[in-house]
């Protein structure tokens, strides 16, 4: 169970975000000039350098807004034009992206970066250029919902790349495409010009995950345990009946992949704050906002309860609650966790993920007066943040191209670099990790620098 630190502050963090963002600038800068051009998208380290993986063409997204991140917090113009021209040059046939469900990690981190910097003013106003981002962030929306999977009860769900049948808890992050292209007023025209809107498509995702892709606790199954996911939920296509949970990239079905939790931690959060920025008369189609925001509130404090519950004291995760292994690390959960271990690997890019939803998630309660609840997952937030940028998982090293080490892509697949003097993949980095550890730095750096609260639908 994290030990949370109830003292920490978010400027206590402000030395060792500063030395996160002057390590990440060449690591950029270092990847880009080693990019080459029709070769596989960067993805993780081997041996501190960046390579390509064609079964993982979700991350391209990351890479180039982590330029964007860079920028805005540390006002180098350099990153912002490239990460612009990056954009421009590499993502426009991700925006029409049909067959992925990745378009949050994707459009959202790159558009959507550059859609947000111009309307906080730090990216020039420009009439065509705000077109031209906004036409991106439009289609992405339409198109992403337009993956679209029917269930039982009428509502239904964007299923993954997997197929129709496949509900991935990952997917809660993609509603932001949705968001924004709501926001910016559009809709998904489907057969006979029919109008499809893209807010009724986020809410029944999310109460479709919701329902399906977390546990309460309430006896679904023999291993129903509070604040658990299941990375995937399984649908008979034919009729919208669930057949029960799987999964790709954990360790199984029955047990909790921590990329996932996170993924579900941050998601549910982000989604709260999106509806928050609504009026009523669109969510009262949907069941009204109060029952909208309790699915959504219910999802978020059972996977971060969850989180906190189940993970090493210092805050970072083995890379499933449920590997085979940890048994051989007897009573892991009551010390740090431990990258060096010889039976099974953690994965920081988890913590990265999770520490920013349990901060949006205290931020939320703290809004509503909720300050017990609030103080609880804004601190165990911030202890992850305090782990992770610093040794052993910030990487200082300018030969290594990551920034956050120890970090997991894939582990079932055995994508990940084992060291040579090794049984397990560690002192490694991903794209995914690298990115998330970059905007949770500028998330607490804003809120220390009393700068405009960081949103990807508006500050």
């Amino acid at each position: 169970m994290i030990t949370i630190n109830l003292a920490l502050k978010p400027a206590d963090l402000r030395k060792k975000i500063e030395r996160l963002w002057e390590v990440s600038a060449p690591k950029i800068l270092a990847i880009d000039l080693a990019e080459t051009a029709g070769s596989a998208p960067p993805v993780f380290t081997v041996q501190g350098k960046y390579t390509g993986h064609n079964s993982a063409d979700a991350v391209p997204g990351f890479i180039y807004g982590s330029a964007l991140l860079q920028y805005d917090a540390f006002w180098d113009e350099s990153f912002l034009l490239l990460g612009a021209e990056r954009t421009k040059q590499c993502m426009t046939h991700y925006v029409t992206r049909t067959g992925a469900h990745d378009h949050g990690s994707n459009i959202v981190s790159t558009y959507g970066n550059l859609w947000r910097l111009m309307n906080e003013s730090r990216l020039a106003e420009d009439d065509a250029e705000r077109s031209f981002l906004e036409l991106a962030l439009k289609c992405s929306g339409a198109v992403q919902a337009a993956r679209w999977t029917f269930v039982a009860n009428g509502e239904g769900f964007i299923h993954a790349a997997h197929g129709p049948h496949s509900l991935q808890i990952e997917t809660i992050r993609s509603l932001r495409s949705l968001a924004l292209a709501h926001k910016l007023g559009h809709s998904l025209a489907s057969e006979h010009d029919e109008r499809i809107s893209l807010l009724r498509r986020l809410i029944e995702h999310a109460r479709t995950t919701a329902k399906w892709g977390i546990y309460y606790g309430s006896g679904r199954d023999a291993y129903d345990v509070r604040g658990r996911i299941a990375q995937e939920s399984v649908f008979n296509v034919a009729d919208g009946s669930n057949r029960g949970p799987g999964t790709q990239q954990g360790y199984s079905p029955f047990t909790t992949w921590t990329r996932g939790l996170a993924s579900a931690m941050l998601g549910f959060a982000e989604q709260l704050e999106y509806v928050a920025t609504l009026d009523g008369t669109g969510l009262d189609k949907l069941g009204g906002r109060d029952a909208i925001e309790a699915v959504l509130l219910n999802a978020a404090r059972a996977t971060c309860d969850y989180y906190i519950e189940q993970t090493p004291v210092n805050g970072v995760p083995y890379w499933d609650t449920g590997a085979p292994g940890l048994r051989q690390l007897g009573n892991y959960l009551d010390r740090p966790a431990e990258p060096f271990n010889p039976h099974e690997p953690v994965d920081s890019s988890a913590a990265a993920i999770a520490a920013q939803g349990l901060l949006r998630l205290g931020n939320l309660l703290t809004t509503r007066g909720q300050f017990t609840d609030a103080e609880r997952y804004s601190q165990a937030g911030l202890t992850i943040a305090d782990t992770i940028f610093d040794d052993p998982y910030l990487s200082t090293d300018p030969k290594h191209q990551g920034l956050l080490l120890h970090a997991l892509l894939h582990r079932p697949n055995g994508w990940d670099y084992v060291p040579a003097n090794s049984k397990i993949p560690c002192g490694e980095s991903t794209a995914n990790g690298d990115y998330h550890a970059r905007e949770l730095a500028l998330y607490l750096q804003r809120v220390y620098e009393e700068k405009p609260y960081l949103s990807f639908c508006g500050s």
